[in-house]
């Protein structure tokens, strides 16, 4: 008999009656497969909660991903025991149009990225204990068999001439990124090594903290949050059915950003937008981030500066706008997966613009955030990433691939494109996970891969294709 050691990490802002219903039929499918199961029967969501967890040697790990959390726990948990550690998401419940009610595959990619930081590895199961896959999956893992770490089979195409790419790297050097505060715990995508991207991208990083953030904002005058409150509401009108107190806070937060943007010339601002923002401030500054991206600024959510890279290297390369997304859904019947973010998408990558709603966030219920699926059309996935291999000396690694977005409802509360992947939709998930890559993609409406091959090649950066 297996002794299997199972955690279901979870957090409050999710469904936890969904969370909870799925980890017991977990444990339940484990215990009538036959396996010893030991660990907490509850979620795991506090720092008290974690403290009180005592795992007794096991035969198998499973971090059972109740909702999304962040990756701290995992590692703290996983980070040194005797791996592969068995990782395992749950399918997204409720209605189309409804908020994403547990986002437990992201929670799993960003687990898998913190694990592999710290030497660890990671296998991926993706789907409810009632599926006959997974339940044959769960069965051979008990009897000693774990799910391989597959990917995508790896392709090459066509290079960019070298001379449009050193006009990329000319069209980088000297830019500059806005950092604000520091990356959010457990968000190891979110780090970064300011010389090492002036080393190979030219770029300049500033940062600034939280508190010298809310300075700025407190400064804001009355008269210029109002006229930037009713520039939004003139653009998008269903921004006047949010809460005004909100929304005004989040336009004064607009105003303070861009006129940062304007002391220091900067060309992109990655700000750690949760949990201050809505804890101490009382409101979700998204729409204020897509309203700056809709002016030419590139913006990311979570102090993620590397995904903020990666959008300018795509600029470079000839995209248009783009924008930070997750992936959080899954059909691989129909080789698609559900790629999304919670609502600070410019209203230009709408696939209405002239209905790009404005409305609360999906968790946190404050203003303001968008809520409009993505254009359409043939689509790029493409991140860099920094790289724990030390036969890597640049340190830095990137992994791109293809797809359509599909004309369909905005299937879950925020901005969402439904994309069709060019390779099998479960391989490409399988990969980014068991490869350790971010849980950050960004997603571009310009094939802009021969510029990304020809650049991994010139700067000697690993780069994956599927």
């Amino acid at each position: 008999m297996s002794t299997v050691a199972l955690v279901a990490l979870a957090r409050p802002t999710f469904d936890l009656t969904c969370a909870q219903a799925n980890f017991d039929s977990a444990r339940a499918l484990l215990n009538e497969l036959g396996a010893s199961v030991v660990g907490p029967t509850e979620l795991v969501m506090t720092v008290e909660d974690l403290a009180a967890v005592k795992l007794p040697a096991a035969d198998i790990h499973i971090l059972f991903m109740a909702s999304f959390a962040d990756a701290s726990p995992a590692v703290e948990l996983f980070g040194k025991v005797k791996g592969p550690i068995l990782g395992w998401s749950m399918r997204e419940p409720g209605e189309v149009g409804e908020r994403l009610k547990l986002n437990s595959m992201c929670g799993v990619n960003l687990a898998a990225h913190a694990l592999m930081n710290v030497g660890q590895s990671i296998r991926h199961i993706h789907g409810n204990a009632d599926e006959a896959n997974v339940r044959s999956a769960i069965r051979d893992a008990l009897a000693g068999k774990l799910p391989e770490a597959t990917a995508p089979k790896s392709i090459v195409g066509e290079f960019a001439p070298a001379g449009e790419v050193e006009k990329a790297f000319a069209w980088l050097k000297g830019k500059k990124i806005g950092a604000v505060g520091d990356a959010p715990i457990g968000f190891t995508p979110c780090v970064f090594d300011g010389q090492q991207l002036n080393k190979y991208f030219g770029l300049d990083v500033r940062q600034i903290t939280i508190t010298d953030a809310f300075g700025r904002i407190a400064e804001v005058k009355e008269e210029e949050r109002e006229l930037a409150y009713a520039n939004a509401v003139a653009a998008q009108p269903s921004l006047s059915s949010v809460n005004v107190g909100e929304a005004k806070k989040v336009y004064g937060v607009e105003v303070a950003l861009d006129t940062w943007r304007e002391e220091e010339s900067l060309d992109a601002i990655a700000i750690r937008c949760w949990p201050e923002f809505p804890t101490d401030m009382g409101a979700c500054i998204c729409s204020s981030l897509g309203r700056l991206s809709d002016r030419g600024t590139v913006t990311t959510c979570e102090r993620d500066v590397l995904g903020a890279v990666t959008m300018m290297v795509c600029e470079s390369l000839g995209s248009d706008e783009n924008y930070l997304v997750d992936i959080v859904d899954l059909d691989a019947d129909k080789g698609l997966v559900r790629l999304w973010h919670c609502g600070s998408a410019a209203t230009k990558l709408a696939a209405d613009p002239q209905n790009a709603t404005q409305t609360t966030h999906c968790n946190r219920k404050l203003g303001v955030a968008g809520n409009f699926p993505l254009k359409t059309g043939p689509v790029t996935l493409f991140r860099i990433d920094r790289d724990v291999d030390p036969s890597n000396s640049t340190g830095l690694r990137m992994v791109v691939s293809r797809g359509e977005s599909i004309p369909a409802p905005n299937h879950f509360q925020g901005n969402t494109a439904t994309v069709i992947t060019q390779p099998d939709a479960a391989a490409l998930v399988n990969g980014i996970v068991t490869g350790g890559y971010p849980h950050h993609l960004v997603i571009s409406w310009i094939d802009v891969r021969p510029g990304i091959r020809q650049m991994a090649k010139m700067l000697g950066i690993p780069l994956t294709e599927w």
